[in-house]
């Protein structure tokens, strides 16, 4: 019988409270510190959006300057960071290249610190750790898509913003503008949503007052899974395996029949449909003419309506990012790292909140195993009676 305390997966339970993004259940928008994401998507560049969520409101426009400088600074592979990857294998999963790099700019940062204490950080190094990070990463994910495809690293340009000169590194292509917006955009709309599974995870180790590069490392894991990150890969694998609308009744039956999961539908938070997709539905619809590619909107929305008349489950944001994605040119394995390099924002404001109000996670779990037994001719020393007669101090 289930105990009616236990919430599964702690499904309703409040762990804590946040300043940074919540779901408004009135509108049904998600909300970064009480913006609503779509109209950030559709009037802010990602820097904007960073800077709002680590300091809690907009920059002004010398802030915006002023943090675009250090993030154009800092866009750089060091020689000693691209000799590491090029030393891992181009069959490593790009989720765990991305995950291995950010540990070892970490070992880089922390090397030498005689106090595991200090590790964690003043507020004003983690703020700096944070918009390193975010400036890092996408030559990450550019150069290992390049390097998978055995193309030469393509070097950041200063003159581009964040959004461009992340598709530049990528493509080696100054991109058009309508691609810009569409993928600024997605990165915004991927930046953040308050106590998911990966974000829960960077703020449980940063509760133990580990570093900033060790909670990101365990994000990063968490994101890895299909049920979290991973679902927008798992979209593209859907799309290919279908082929074309015109196949998707077919294949829905089949897949229906046999219990597959659909990935790219449903949300725990949301139950009347994820807020950011008719955002990222619109981008999709722009890069359709862009690409003029009527047959990937055939496709889409043909899934959709089926899928939607018949579970009543609504899409999320992995459904229409997993085709734009496609549509830019990234690599259906890349599409995970990109979640990377937009959830770093919020991954670091949370942890940088865990870490001004700290209290360490640990839940208790309500034991299912067996009752107590013993090792037959087993006797306890002096020190372990002791102990058991104090039980209360011996728990740990």
């Amino acid at each position: 019988m289930t105990d009616p305390d236990i919430k599964k997966g702690l499904a309703g339970v409040h762990a804590d409270t946040t300043a940074i993004s919540k779901v408004n259940p009135e509108t049904n928008s998600l909300l970064y510190r009480g913006y609503p994401v779509q109209e950030l998507a559709a009037t802010q560049p990602f820097e904007a959006v960073a800077y709002l969520l680590w300091h809690g409101e907009l920059p002004t426009a010398d802030q915006l300057a002023e943090l675009q400088a250090v993030e154009r600074a800092n866009r750089s592979l060091p020689d000693d960071i691209r000799a590491f990857i090029d030393a891992m294998p181009t069959s490593a999963h790009p989720m765990d290249e991305a995950r291995t790099v950010v540990s070892l700019l970490g070992s880089f940062e922390t090397a030498g610190i005689a106090n595991v204490l200090d590790a964690a950080g003043t507020p004003a190094e983690n703020l700096d750790r944070s918009i390193r990070l975010f400036a890092i990463l996408p030559a990450i994910v550019a150069y290992g898509q390049r390097r998978r495809r055995g193309q030469e690293i393509v070097e950041p340009r200063e003159d581009l913003g964040y959004a461009a000169n992340f598709l530049w590194m990528t493509f080696g292509e100054e991109p058009d503008e309508a691609v810009v917006d569409a993928f600024n955009r997605s990165m915004i709309l991927y930046a953040e949503h308050s106590f998911n599974a990966s974000t829960f995870t960077a703020r449980v180790i940063a509760s133990t007052l580990s570093d900033l590069y060790s909670s990101v490392v365990g994000a990063i894991g968490a994101l890895k899974g299909p049920l979290h990150g991973g679902a927008n890969e798992a979209v593209m694998h859907i799309f290919d395996e279908i082929g074309s609308a015109d196949a998707v009744v077919a294949w829905l039956d089949d897949a229906l029949a046999a219990k597959r999961k659909i990935m790219g539908f449903g949300h725990r938070v949301y139950k009347r449909g994820d807020s950011r997709v008719p955002t990222m539905k619109a981008a999709l619809d722009t890069l359709v003419a862009h690409y003029d590619r009527p047959d990937v909107a055939e496709l889409y929305e043909t899934l959709e309506s089926e899928f939607v008349s018949r579970k009543g489950i609504y899409p999320n944001l992995d459904y229409p990012s997993g085709p734009a994605y496609s549509l830019m040119g990234f690599d259906t394995l890349t599409f995970t790292p990109l979640f990377i390099a937009a959830r770093i924002t919020g991954w670091t404001a949370h942890i940088m909140e865990q870490q001004a109000s700290n209290a360490l996670i640990r839940p208790l779990a309500a034991y299912s195993g067996s009752n107590e037994r013993h090792i037959e001719g087993y006797v306890p020393d002096a020190a372990e009676v002791e102990a058991l007669e104090r039980p209360e101090e011996a728990a740990g």
